[in-house]
C-alpha cells in the first residue's frame, strides 16, 4: 500500500492522541479546526474519548473537506471516498480497508447517538500529521501534513506537484525566527511581508482546490496591527469578495517545533501560480491559470465595433464593498483610483478620435471577471486600470510601478511607464510581468498602474492633493495618445 496516496486522503480527517484518561467519556462544547477555520459540530458530534483515544466525529470532518460519505445501516459500515480512493470502517471493528487493503486500528470505530466516531491514531504516527490540542479550549487543531520524500531544494516540484519545505537540524531560537507582518491578497496577488529574508515552500492541493505556502522558521510578530488579526490560536482569515477563483486566505501557526507559519488560499478552481521572492522579505505568489485561457489574443482590434475609433478601457480599481488598501491616515484606495480616473475620463472625452468606456464612475462594486468582460465584449484597443499600491510595514517603499501579464502588453506597459516618471515624481520602482486578472484576462494590450504607494507617508501625502493626481491623469493621457499614435504630430 502506498502510504503517499493513502496520507492524501486521510491527512486531516481525524486527530488523534493520548489522554491520561480510560473508558468513555465525550468532551463538551469542542471545536475542530481544520488548517485554521472551524468546522461545523453538531450538539450530538462532540468529541469522544475512548480507552485512552480520541475519536472525531467522521462525517463532519469528512464532509468539510468534500469527501463522500455514506452509512450503510444493515451492515454498519461506514464508506469514504475521494476520487479513486476509499476507506471503509466498521463498527467495533478494528479494522479497515483502505482500497480494499486491511489496517489495523488502535481501537475500533464507535456509533455514539447515531453518530460515527473512528480513532485514528496510527494515521496521525504512520502519516505525519500536523495536530495539536488546546486543553484550556478543548480544541482540535488538524494541519495538513508537510510535504516530505524529495530532495529537490525547493525550487523545482516533485511528482506529485507540492514542492516540500525545508527542515531545520535543530529547533533555533525565537530571535532566530522571521516575523511574519502583514498577509494580504490584492488582484490575483498573495503578498506576504516579513522582518528579514523568508524561504517560503509553496504547493497546491485538490479536494477542495487551494494553495499552500509554508514558511518554516517563522512566527507572527507579537505586534502585527490591523492587516494581520490573530485569534487566541494564533490564526486567522479573511474573505475575498468579489473574486472569480478565490474565496477565502487563512493563516495559522501549524508547527510550533520547529516554528513555521502556513498559508492557506481557497481556491474556486484549480490553479497554477509563480512566486516571487526578493530576497528581503517581500514575496508574492500570483495565481495562474493551468491552461492559457482561450481567446487571448496578440493583435489589438483596432476599433472595428467604433466606426474606427480607437475603443480605451479606463477601470478606477476596486470600489464599493471593495475598498482596496487603506492609508497610513484611513483613506481609502477606491477612492485615489476613481479620482484619478474621472480625471483621465474628462481629458481624453476631448479627443475625438477616441472611444471612451469606464467601468465605473462612482463608488460602485466590480467584479475583476466583470471588468474584464466590459473590455472584452467592447472589442476594445486598450485598458488600463489605475491603482494605489500598498505594502505592510516594516517594509517601506516609494514609487510607482507598471504591471502587466502578457507579452502583447509589453510595449504599452514601456510607453505608459515612460510617461508615468513625469507625471509622479516618484522613486521608479520599474515595469513588472505579474499575473494579475484584468491584465491577464483581457484579450488587448492591458497594464495595471500602481501610482504611488499609499503606505507610505510621503507618497500618500501627495497622492490625495488634486495637483498630483491632475498630473498622473495627463501622463495616463499622454501614454495612451502615443501608444495609439493620436498625438497632434502623429495626426
Amino acid at each position: 500500500m502506498n502510504k503517499k496516496s493513502v496520507a492524501a486522503f486521510v491527512f486531516a480527517l481525524i486527530l488523534v492522541f493520548l489522554f491520561a484518561k480510560t473508558g468513555q467519556a465525550e468532551t463538551k462544547g469542542t471545536s475542530i479546526y481544520l488548517d485554521g477555520a472551524a468546522l461545523a459540530i453538531p450538539g450530538d458530534g462532540q468529541i469522544q474519548i475512548v480507552n485512552e483515544s480520541v475519536l472525531l466525529p467522521i462525517r463532519v470532518v469528512a464532509e468539510g473537506l468534500g469527501f463522500r460519505v455514506n452509512w450503510e445501516k444493515q451492515t454498519n459500515k461506514v464508506t469514504i471516498e475521494q476520487k479513486a480512493t476509499s476507506l471503509t470502517l466498521a463498527i467495533d471493528d478494528p479494522t479497515a480497508l483502505v482500497n480494499g487493503n486491511k489496517v489495523s486500528l488502535i481501537a475500533a470505530p464507535k456509533a455514539v447517538k447515531n453518530t460515527t466516531y473512528v480513532p485514528m491514531r496510527f494515521i496521525s504516527e504512520q502519516m505525519g500529521l500536523n495536530v495539536a490540542w488546546d486543553n484550556a479550549t478543548k480544541s482540535a487543531y488538524l494541519l495538513s501534513p508537510i510535504p516530505s520524500g524529495s530532495s529537490n531544494n525547493g525550487n523545482e516540484e516533485t511528482d506529485s506537484g507540492e514542492v516540500p519545505p525545508a527542515e531545520p537540524s535543530a529547533p533555533p531560537a525565537d530571535n532566530d525566527l522571521a516575523k511574519i507582518t502583514g498577509i494580504g491578497f490584492n488582484e490575483n496577488r498573495l503578498t506576504i511581508s516579513a522582518d528579514r529574508s523568508v524561504e517560503p515552500n509553496v504547493y497546491t492541493m485538490s479536494g477542495p482546490d487551494r494553495l499552500v505556502v509554508d514558511i518554516p522558521l517563522s512566527k507572527f510578530t507579537d505586534s502585527a496591527g490591523d492587516g494581520l488579526i490573530l485569534g487566541s490560536n494564533q490564526s486567522g482569515s479573511f474573505e475575498v469578495p468579489n473574486h472569480p477563483d478565490v474565496s477565502k486566505v487563512r493563516y495559522s501557526l501549524f508547527s510550533a517545533a520547529p516554528s513555521a507559519v502556513r498559508i492557506v488560499i481557497d481556491l474556486n478552481r484549480s490553479l497554477s501560480y509563480t512566486l516571487n521572492n526578493g530576497g528581503d522579505g517581500l514575496v508574492s505568489i500570483d495565481l495562474l491559470p493551468v491552461a492559457p485561457a482561450p481567446g487571448n489574443g496578440s493583435e489589438p482590434n483596432h476599433g472595428t465595433d467604433s466606426g474606427g475609433k480607437r475603443i480605451v478601457v479606463i477601470d478606477a480599481g476596486h470600489g464599493g464593498k471593495a475598498p482596496g488598501s487603506v492609508s497610513v491616515t484611513k483613506k481609502l484606495e477606491k477612492d485615489f483610483n476613481l479620482a484619478v480616473a474621472l480625471k483621465v475620463e474628462a481629458l481624453l472625452r476631448q479627443n475625438p478620435n477616441l472611444e471612451l468606456i469606464m467601468t465605473r464612475t462612482d463608488d460602485s462594486t466590480l467584479s475583476l471577471e466583470d471588468r474584464a468582460k466590459i473590455a472584452n465584449e467592447a472589442n476594445a484597443d486598450l485598458f488600463i486600470s489605475i491603482h494605489g499600491n500598498s505594502i505592510d510595514p516594516p517594509a517601506n517603499p516609494s514609487g510607482y510601478e507598471t504591471h502587466y501579464s502578457r507579452e502583447e502588453s509589453l510595449a504599452l506597459a514601456e510607453t505608459m511607464h515612460r510617461h508615468l516618471l513625469e507625471g509622479t515624481g516618484l522613486p521608479d520602482r520599474k515595469i513588472r510581468k505579474q499575473s494579475l486578472y484584468v491584465t491577464r484576462e483581457t484579450t488587448m494590450p492591458a497594464v495595471l498602474l500602481e501610482a504611488g504607494y499609499l503606505s507610505n507617508a510621503k507618497d500618500e501625502a501627495v497622492m490625495f492633493t488634486e495637483e498630483f493626481q491632475q498630473r498622473v491623469a495627463q501622463s495616463i493621457v499622454a501614454g495612451i495618445e502615443e501608444y495609439l499614435g493620436l498625438t497632434e504630430k502623429a495626426l
